[in-house]
């Protein structure tokens, strides 16, 4: 995989997620030029905020989408991340780190194009992504029958299979994010992290820990 980054993760630090820690530590995640492989089928388990929501992830739909999806689950990358983009009946969006040293070592690290295999229905899964070969590691569930977003390349790789209802709850209340809202500007929390976010958007949702289910 171009641009590859390896997510080191030893058992030992893993183990470490009962801990009080709501951000991954940056010793697991180092640059690389190869990832772990993805089985084909998975699925991770999310504790949020409002409660938890399971999701599986099916690598014939979507492969490199789901190899990063695994590897950044598995590193501890998406906890204590907020779900800073949340708009009813369209999308819950997430995947910006909370620590934004971590954000800056992904931010170049793209992952190929993977086809539309199938829709944006409500409940699955997919990467976000600004064009041709720019997806990183933000994500969103789609809320509703978002078919429109089938011809512009966004490929789901899962689907959300229980808890739906609890990602239904996440606060909407900041709307789209600027410059087109008053919500979260997405530069912002690249650069500054959960500190941004906790001072300017407090009610905001997020992820106390994400796991891959043995």
């Amino acid at each position: 995989m171009r641009n590859g980054i390896l997510i080191v993760a030893a058992a030992a630090l893993l183990a470490a997620g009962c801990s009080k820690k709501t951000e991954p530590d940056k010793a697991l995640i180092a640059p690389s030029s190869k990832v772990e492989t993805a089985p084909d089928k998975y699925v991770a388990n999310f504790d949020t905020s409002k409660g938890a929501f399971t999701v599986e992830v099916t690598k014939s739909l979507s492969p490199f989408g789901a190899d990063r999806f695994y590897n950044l689950v598995k590193s501890g990358y998406f906890d204590g991340a907020r779900f800073f983009r949340v708009l009813p009946g369209f999308i819950v969006q997430f995947g910006i780190a909370g620590d934004p040293s971590i954000s800056k070592l992904f931010r170049q690290s793209t992952i190929p194009d993977d086809p539309v295999k199938t829709p944006n229905r409500e409940g699955t899964l997919t990467f976000a992504t600004a064009g041709p070969g720019t997806r990183t590691t933000q994500v969103f569930i789609n809320l509703g029958a978002n078919d429109r977003l089938d011809d512009q390349g966004f490929s789901p790789f899962g689907k959300v299979t229980s808890g739906m209802d609890v990602v239904k709850k996440f606060y909407a209340g900041y709307g789209e994010g600027l410059p087109r809202g008053n919500g979260p500007d997405q530069g912002r929390i690249e650069n500054e992290g959960n500190a941004y976010l906790e001072k300017d958007f407090p009610r905001l949702d997020f992820i106390r820990k994400a796991t891959i289910q043995p």
